[in-house]
Parts: structure tokens; C-alpha cells; sequence
């Protein structure tokens, strides 16, 4: 029996002990604010309400032990955790003993059993999480087994995937094999063309001013630069009086475009990375924004990190006046990120920049709900040298900081790890992916934080160039 029939053969024992829960009680539900959570906990709504059970929802930006002990004091019996969990099962097991807990994840989990805790976990059967499937598809493969209609949500689960970064020009096999369905049942095509936020319905040169994935040196964050951008490589930013938008443009403007960005971006690493697979969500409107599986992941995205995850719960299950409000959401999130970038690229003292490594400390500038965002665009930009650590740090209003970790190059660095060995330090709590790390500190330790993270990058780095 290989890894995947291990892994399947195992979501069958989850939904038996799930099947032992009684009607009568309410499941206590909770997830992870990105794209992936909610995609994760829209999937598991839907499954509760096919099999007729009640539930209360709650999305949080990370399960930190306060957040576990506050849930421990509800009258609950019954908790499933999605896209959370496994990297707090000694916390869960301590203060949530005596009820039944599930947990639906794909990040590194903790080497902690306990009777009372069924973990469904790609990586505890050598699959890969953060490449092979994300916390939606976990999701979704339970949910199917409890009731085959959820494969009318496949799509959602793909959504879930690409908002975690796991579509390389294609996916790998748990994934892919989700997407098989999905277009099957008619929800998603996929094509090829530009892989860039908003190019469906919004004018070219605010396409390329919010385009931060890929990231387009001296035109992502500058509607100027965007405009200077078009003129130079021969479109109008206007005609008739209105924007041109990319439905606009003839073959011939199109290639011309496609080959300016690649020419600015030919300092990165894939700079033709513009080009790729676009996955079409078919009951979609052509006209609508969410056509794109990409920009349905970002409205995810932005609903979660803009306090407004319910409007992202109703997109994903179908209400289109949840579609609607979620949108305006999206248009914020732009703003911060791109305000957060122009922050950066200004420069501050609270930016450390070293051989090797970049250190962000926003304070109270920027959204910590999006300071791990800003990490991942400066790690994929040509801001930095290749094989430099991205370490960002913003408050929150509890009196604790979220910090996130980034790698910038093609290696394989478990940054988990990293982070982990300063947090074991100063303390706090280390969580995340090997590719993308995060930690939560008190504030009143960030200053003890930075200190300890000079000293592990530094050497981390010394380390990375050495192998």
C-alpha cells in the first residue's frame, strides 16, 4: 500500500469516529484567515449542512495558545480545526482534553498523540503538505467520503491551493487529481495567457500598478510607472476617452506587452513566470472579476485579512451578494499592499538590511494581517539579492507581533526551522511552512527578537552560501 492509500484509507477511519458525534450536539469550527482556510471551512460548512449537523464558525489569523484557552472555556464538546492545528497539538491536547477534536491541516505537525485527537494530515503519511495538497483539499477528500455531493466543490479546494502558492505552471498529484474533478464537473477550464491580477475586467495600466505576483520592477506599485511603461513599449493607456483594459488590446499589443514585462523582469528568477496556466471558473461571469481562479484565491485573501472572512465563506458557497460586497474588500487589500510596498521601497530605520538578510520591522505602519504578504512579494522582486532572508514584523492590537519569514532564491531552506531556533530564544510561538514561516512574539520582546534573528540569520545565511 503506497503513501496515498495510506493517507485516503485513513480519511475513512476520520469519518467513522466523525460519524459518532451526536446530531444533537453543535461543532465548534474553526480556521485560518487566507485564501486556503476559507476555502477549507466553506467546504466543511457545506459537508455539516448536507449531513444536517449545527456548527459555529470562527476565523482566526493564527491558533495561538490564548486563542486555544479561550476556546477550552466554551461548552463545546465537539472542535474541527481547518488549515490549523498541527503544529499546536501539545497545546490542544493539554487544554482540550476530555473533547473531540479534528483537525484538517497541511503544515508540519507536532510529534503529539492523544486518543481524543483525529489528525488528518497529508505529511503524516510522507505527502508532502505544502506542495501536494493544501488544507481545502484535505477538506474536501474527508468531506467527499461523507457525502459525494461535495464534489460540486472541487473547485473551492483548487481556489484553496492556488491562494497557498501550490500551482507551479500545474499541480502535483493529490491536487491535480482534485482539479481532474472539477473540471469534470464543469466548474473550472484551464487556459494559458497572462497570469495577472484583475486582467479580466480592470484598465491595463491598474492591472500592472496592483500586479505585485509577479512583481514588475518600477512599474508594480506606481500607477505613473505603470502608465510611463505602456507609452514606452507603444499602447495607449487610453482611447476615446476611457482605459484601455487588456480586452482591448490586438494580438499584436498583447505579445508586445507580454514581452515588456519579461524584459523588466529579467533580473528575477523565472521572469517569464507572467505566462502560465489561468484557471477559468466557468459559472462565472465573463465580465466578472472572479473568473479567475487567482482572483477569486485574492478576494479570499483579502476578505480574511481585511476582518471580513464571512464575505469570503458566502463567495465560496454562491451568494452573489456576498460576491459583491467581497469585492470591495479586494480593491482595500490592493491599497494596503501596495502603500505597504511604497513604505518599503522609502525606506525607514526600522529596515535592516545585511549581507544576507532583510529584516522589516513595521511596528504599527502596517496591517499585520498583510506583513507576510509584503515578505513574500519583497523575497520574489528584484529589491533583494537572491539567497537573502526576508524577516517581517508588524503589531497587533493584543500587545503581540506577527512576524513572517521568507527565503528569496530557488533553495530548499526549511524555514520552520529558522524561525523556530530564534523563538526557542526569546520565546513566542513558531508555526508555518518550510517555505513560509511565521511567528507570534510579544511586543515587548521585538527589540530581544531582532537581536537573536540577526545572529541566526546571519549564520543561517553564512550556512546557505557555504552549501
Amino acid at each position: 500500500m503506497d503513501n496515498y492509500e495510506r493517507f485516503k484509507e485513513y480519511l475513512a477511519i476520520a469519518l467513522e469516529r466523525f460519524k459518532e458525534i451526536d446530531k444533537k450536539e453543535t461543532i465548534r469550527l474553526v480556521s485560518h484567515l487566507d485564501a486556503d482556510g476559507i476555502s477549507a471551512v466553506s467546504i466543511m460548512s457545506r459537508a455539516l449542512n448536507l449531513d444536517n449537523r449545527k456548527y459555529s464558525i470562527s476565523i482566526v489569523p493564527q491558533l495561538t495558545s490564548a486563542v486555544i484557552k479561550s476556546l477550552a472555556k466554551e461548552e463545546y464538546n465537539n472542535y474541527v480545526f481547518t488549515d490549523l492545528g498541527s503544529g499546536q497539538l501539545s497545546v490542544i491536547k493539554k487544554h482540550l482534553a476530555g473533547r473531540n477534536i479534528f483537525i484538517f491541516d497541511h503544515h508540519q505537525p507536532e510529534d503529539v498523540k492523544a486518543a481524543n485527537i483525529v489528525h488528518v494530515n497529508p505529511h503524516l503519511f510522507g505527502i508532502d503538505g505544502s506542495k501536494e495538497i493544501g488544507a481545502a483539499g484535505v477538506v474536501y477528500l474527508f468531506a467527499r467520503c461523507l457525502n459525494k455531493k461535495i464534489e460540486e466543490l472541487a473547485h473551492i479546494a483548487i481556489i484553496g491551493a492556488i491562494g497557498d502558492l501550490q500551482e507551479e505552471d500545474g499541480f502535483l498529484k493529490l491536487n491535480s487529481e482534485i482539479l481532474k474533478t472539477a473540471i469534470e464537473k464543469g466548474k473550472i477550464k484551464v487556459d494559458r495567457g497572462l497570469r495577472i491580477f484583475g486582467a479580466q475586467t480592470r484598465a491595463l495600466h491598474k492591472v500592472l500598478e496592483y500586479c505585485t505576483d509577479p512583481y514588475i520592477p518600477g512599474v508594480s506599485g506606481s500607477e505613473s510607472g505603470a502608465i510611463q511603461f505602456l507609452n514606452q513599449i507603444g499602447i495607449e493607456p487610453k482611447r476615446n476617452g476611457d482605459w484601455t483594459k487588456i480586452v482591448h488590446l490586438s494580438k499584436e499589443e498583447l505579445q508586445k506587452l507580454v514581452a515588456g514585462i519579461i524584459i523588466k523582469r529579467l533580473s528575477e528568477d523565472k521572469p517569464e513566470d507572467v505566462l502560465g496556466n489561468v484557471y477559468i471558473l466557468k459559472e462565472e461571469e465573463k465580465e466578472s472579476a472572479l473568473r479567475d481562479a487567482k482572483e477569486f484565491a485574492t478576494l479570499l485573501n483579502s476578505c480574511g485579512r481585511m476582518d471580513k472572512a464571512s464575505l469570503g465563506i458566502g463567495a465560496c458557497l454562491g451568494d452573489e451578494k456576498a460576491k459583491e460586497r467581497a469585492k470591495r474588500s479586494v480593491n482595500e487589500y490592493k491599497k494596503e499592499i501596495v502603500n505597504a510596498i511604497k513604505w518599503y521601497e522609502n525606506g525607514d530605520e526600522n529596515i535592516i538590511k545585511e549581507d544576507g538578510f532583510i529584516i522589516i520591522n513595521a511596528e504599527d505602519r502596517i496591517r499585520a494581517s498583510i506583513i507576510g504578504t509584503l515578505a513574500s512579494i519583497v523575497a520574489k522582486s528584484n529589491m533583494v539579492k537572491k539567497g537573502t532572508f526576508i524577516l517581517s514584523l508588524a503589531q497587533m492590537l493584543d500587545n503581540t507581533t506577527k512576524v513572517s519569514l521568507r527565503f528569496s532564491g530557488k533553495k530548499e531552506i526549511d524555514l520552520r526551522e529558522v524561525i523556530k531556533s530564534i523563538t526557542d530564544k526569546v520565546g513566542g510561538e513558531a508555526g508555518g511552512h518550510a517555505r513560509a514561516a511565521g511567528a507570534l512574539i510579544e511586543t515587548e520582546k521585538e527589540k530581544e527578537f531582532i537581536e537573536a534573528a540577526k545572529e541566526v540569520l546571519g549564520k543561517a545565511s553564512l550556512e546557505e552560501k557555504v552549501n
